[in-house]
């Protein structure tokens, strides 16, 4: 598939939301994500709002769910989400469940690999299971804990395992996400570098820079 370039929206208010959204879209962003700080503080209003302000654009909601998946995925899609997220640790018959609900609805699965113990048989688990994509991704604590880790230690083999779209999430630079199509992962994904100052969730206050970052690299993802 072409390369997509998807705005993480991980920050805690429908406010900060909608003008970092607003930034990502001038700036030629293809897909935005209701992250899950944004889903935690604002839930379905944060989706409805996204839908409303961006009528065209699709929108990923990152429920990271691991149970009552067929609800989940239905209230997202009914609030305006294309996309949902599943984790692989969960029962298959949650991940079975979500993606009925998203076959129902008319929206995809995107599968979560976060700490399944192995990464490769995950992904490939989810999958045969039916979920559209495969997000290869080391979590903030983890990193927190050791700051070597990087969705780059398990990327390589995934993407040879399975045959459907994969993601690359998970203390990324913005240079390094830029590069991820060359490795395999065309869905490029940035939020939390815009976001992150010592280890607060705080979107940016300068509009001119952010969407200067972003337009060079939807450039860079697309040239």
């Amino acid at each position: 598939m072409k390369p997509i370039v998807q705005i993480s929206l991980d920050v805690t208010s429908i406010k900060e939301a909608l003008e970092m959204a607003e930034i990502a879209v001038e700036a030629g962003i293809d897909w935005i994500e209701a992250g899950t700080p944004l889903l935690l503080a604002e839930g379905l209003h944060a989706v409805r709002e996204l839908r409303k302000a961006f009528p065209e654009h699709p929108i990923v909601a990152d429920l990271k769910t691991m149970d009552g998946g067929y609800l989940e995925a239905e209230m997202m899609a009914k609030a305006g989400a294309t996309h949902v997220v599943v984790m692989g640790v969960a029962h298959p018959a949650t991940i079975r469940a979500v993606v009925r609900a998203a076959r129902y609805y008319g929206i995809k699965v995107m599968g979560d690999v976060l700490a399944a113990e192995d990464k490769v048989a995950n992904a490939k688990m989810l999958q045969d299971n039916g979920v559209d994509y495969i997000i290869v991704h080391t979590g903030f604590d983890e990193r927190g804990e050791d700051p070597e880790r990087s969705p780059m230690d398990h990327l390589d083999p995934i993407v040879k395992a399975v045959t459907i779209p994969v993601q690359a999430v998970g203390g990324l630079s913005i240079k390094q996400a830029a590069e991820m199509p060359a490795y395999g992962a065309p869905l490029v994904v940035v939020g939390a570098p815009l976001v992150i100052d010592s280890k607060q969730f705080a979107a940016s206050t300068n509009r001119e820079e952010l969407k200067q970052i972003l337009s060079d690299l939807v450039v860079t993802v697309k040239q």
